[in-house]
């Protein structure tokens, strides 16, 4: 009896210390926890502001204000998405509060694998036979291209397939086809690309002009010549030639050409389910500083286009950005430093640009820009504006078409930023400006 008894002590002696381990557990548990947002209460509360929102006159609490409801949808949507408070402020006041809701659920999943078939080596239908031998299940990417495809799924990997190797297609986002169709170079012409690497726009603008004239392909970053010379050479370009300038001495360098590409380094909130770091990495400091390259940027590409020459005359800018200090106000710059004008961008669907943005007006042409959105149109963020030079002077004058008088100018553009950049899917998407180069 005694040994029972003295088992017994000890097994309640072992029970109390396992009480004491699970509360310690527990309490250890409680405090991990509590840093942890409880997502689906922020759920609902996002739903219920947003109800509120829609109704607000009727809705709201007597004692809050739109602003407070905003500020507590902008904390929300910042936890739940894990963007930084900024961002979501900016899309909310830019797009309305639905909109930045469908924007923000459209940037969690990714934007299906496209490619553009290279019409230098191949038709569209015969490459498209091909990768459907091999496994892959594709459609053609809508009525609005005649080269591209849509890669659903695919038993091989679909960027080393021997029709890749053999340069046949590129793996392009849909996106930054619109910029190289808006420019539409023609056979024989001089045209340039300012910020090339890794070459699917340099290789479309090649393929348009079926290896006539020629291409300047510029990139300003030694590192990403490799991708964009190995691409040029994989797809048979044969009328291009690379060089590494910033882009901003290309006047000086160059002389004039008849069409020029400006796929502009920006602050990528247009690429955000491709890059999530932008969720938390952008500012107003960020952004300012990519539209100040961004001017100097289309100045020097504006002054390479030539407004006599027989065919051309143009220029297209293009960002991968939603945010309307590096797109529309970029452009109504140009239209006051420069003779130039709006014209349609010859893309047939895309929403128009803002011509007006708090409390800023642009030249109404702005209108003329087209924007995409991964919402609305199942591709990335882009921005498209086609400009016709009008005469080679530059400085503009209040008399110049399209352009308002030369009181309303905006700062000189002379302080160092880091320079030029491409978008491509293939080698690498844009990534913050600070991490791709300095001034030289």
């Amino acid at each position: 009896s005694s040994s029972s008894s003295s088992s017994s002590s000890g097994s309640s002696g072992s029970d109390s210390d396992d009480d004491d381990d699970n509360d310690e557990r527990r309490k250890k548990s409680a405090s991990s926890t509590r840093g942890i947002p409880d997502l689906t209460s922020i759920q609902q509360r996002i739903q219920e502001v947003v109800r509120v929102l829609a109704d607000f006159k009727n809705r709201r609490a007597p004692d809050r204000s739109r602003n407070d409801y905003l500020e507590r949808l902008t904390s929300d949507l910042a936890t739940y998405y894990g963007y930084n408070h900024f961002l979501i402020r900016y899309f909310i006041d830019t797009f309305s509060v639905p909109e930045t809701m469908e924007l923000l659920e459209a940037n969690e999943t990714q934007r299906p694998v496209t490619l553009r078939t290279n019409t230098l080596k191949i038709r569209r239908r015969d490459l498209a036979a091909q990768l459907i031998n091999r496994g892959v299940n594709l459609d053609p990417i809508g009525k609005w291209s005649k080269v591209g495809l849509l890669v659903y799924d695919s038993r091989v990997p679909i960027g080393a397939t021997p029709e890749y190797m053999a340069g046949m297609y590129m793996l392009q986002s849909a996106s930054s086809f619109l910029p190289c169709m808006a420019l539409s170079p023609q056979e024989g012409e001089r045209v340039l690309d300012v910020a090339a690497a890794p070459g699917g726009k340099t290789t479309y603008l090649a393929a348009l002009m079926r290896n006539t004239g020629m291409v300047f392909a510029n990139e300003f970053q030694k590192k990403r010549l490799n991708s964009l010379v190995a691409n040029l050479q994989r797809m048979g370009c044969s009328n291009s030639i690379v060089c590494n300038y910033d882009g901003r001495q290309l006047p000086k360098v160059l002389g004039y050409v008849d069409r020029v590409l400006l796929d502009a380094p920006c602050s990528g909130t247009g690429v955000i389910a491709k890059d999530s770091s932008v969720k938390v990495s952008k500012s107003t400091e960020d952004i300012a500083k990519c539209a100040h390259l961004q001017k100097e940027l289309l100045v020097a590409a504006v002054d390479c286009c030539d407004a006599n020459s027989k065919s051309g005359g143009y220029v297209v800018y293009s960002t991968c950005s939603v945010t309307v200090e590096e797109n529309e106000q970029v452009v109504d710059y140009i239209l006051k430093k420069r003779d130039v004008k709006i014209v349609s961008t010859g893309l047939d669907f895309g929403r128009k640009g803002f011509t007006s943005y708090r409390g800023k007006t642009f030249h109404p042409s702005v209108s003329e820009c087209r924007r995409f959105y991964p919402h609305v149109h199942n591709m990335d963020g882009f921005f498209v504006c086609k400009l016709q030079k009008m005469s080679n002077r530059t400085t503009s004058t209040s008399t110049t078409p399209g352009i308002r008088p030369k009181n309303a100018r905006i700062e000189n553009a002379d302080e160092d930023v880091s320079s030029s950049d491409d978008d491509e899917e293939e080698e690498d998407s844009k990534r913050p400006i600070e991490d791709r180069a300095t001034t030289k």
